[in-house]
């Protein structure tokens, strides 16, 4: 534990920052997350600089995992081995995608789907990474059947370790398919009430110019959808009617510019109710659409 004034911290904060534009937020996540210092208190010692304030670590260590982010351009969320995301905090590593906040929304959207009916009785997370969605999913819907897919082994073991400390046990109402997308569930074909898949969508292109924080650190197998983006939503949209049970919801995020396209895939497939959702900035982010119910 340490023990400082808010004048001393608001010094330490502000050597930091320097030659860092743009970067006070970060640093202010970190105070948090790391040092355990809430937003509030932070912003509160700017009108009272002499209240003290205790942090859960040294100023040391804080600023060596700050340097290590400013110069090395390594994510926060891995130095600090975890990231808050809806109201969870998950462990996070170069294993798995860092959840974003705008897939928050692709769960609200899913609950969404049935507000007006029985939860889902069948529902699976293809490309789960850290398990973000399926895990949100699963507390949300604790006597529905859940299956949470990833081909990399060790992303699984992530979003195992991540269910573990949520006490969402494999053999409850989740469990965990090492596989390429539909593969792992084809015993399943027609009785998936809901799908929901936050894929690799950014074009191969787009991912060779992205900042370094995110291309050198995080899964080239999370990013990239191959030369136009659309590689795994393709395969994900083309077995989607075999795979869902009547009247069930496919639900997909997709990069920013995509929405055409993947509206066409789904009308191609013969999926029905077909819209567009937006995202946080207002960008059409997201696909619905269902199974016809005949």
């Amino acid at each position: 534990m340490t023990c400082l004034s808010g004048s001393e911290l608001q010094l330490w904060r502000r050597k930091q920052l320097v030659g860092q534009q743009g970067q006070a937020a970060a640093l202010d996540w970190l105070l948090e997350l790391e040092a355990g210092l809430p937003w509030s208190e932070l912003q509160a010692s700017y009108l009272h600089p002499e209240t003290t304030l205790q942090l859960h670590c040294s100023l040391q260590r804080l600023e060596q995992i700050w340097q290590q982010h400013c110069q090395q351009q390594v994510p926060l969320q891995h130095l600090v081995g975890r990231c808050p995301w809806r109201d969870l905090e998950l462990e996070v590593s170069p294993a798995v995608l860092i959840p974003r906040q705008e897939t928050e929304l692709l769960v609200e959207l899913a609950i969404s789907c049935f507000a007006a009916s029985a939860p889902p009785k069948r529902w699976a997370d293809l490309g789960t990474g850290s398990g973000c969605v399926a895990l949100a999913l699963a507390r949300h819907w604790p006597d529905s059947c859940g299956w949470a897919v990833d081909c990399s082994a060790e992303a699984l073991a992530v979003a195992q370790r991540n269910a573990a400390a949520l006490r969402q046990r494999r053999g409850a109402a989740l469990q965990w398919c090492e596989g390429e997308w539909w593969q792992p569930l084809q015993p399943l074909a027609g009785q998936l009430d809901l799908v929901v898949s936050n894929p690799p969508y950014i074009p191969s292109a787009v991912v060779d110019g992205l900042e370094p924080v995110v291309r050198d650190h995080e899964p080239r197998l999370a990013l990239d959808g191959g030369s136009d983006g659309l590689d795994a939503l393709r395969l994900i949209i083309e077995s989607a009617p075999q795979m869902l049970a009547p009247g069930g919801w496919l639900l997909l995020e997709h990069h920013h510019d995509q929405s055409a396209a993947v509206a066409e895939l789904l009308g191609a497939a013969g999926l029905q109710e077909c819209r567009q959702q937006r995202d946080l900035e207002g960008q059409l982010r997201f696909a619905v659409a269902r199974r016809s119910n005949p």
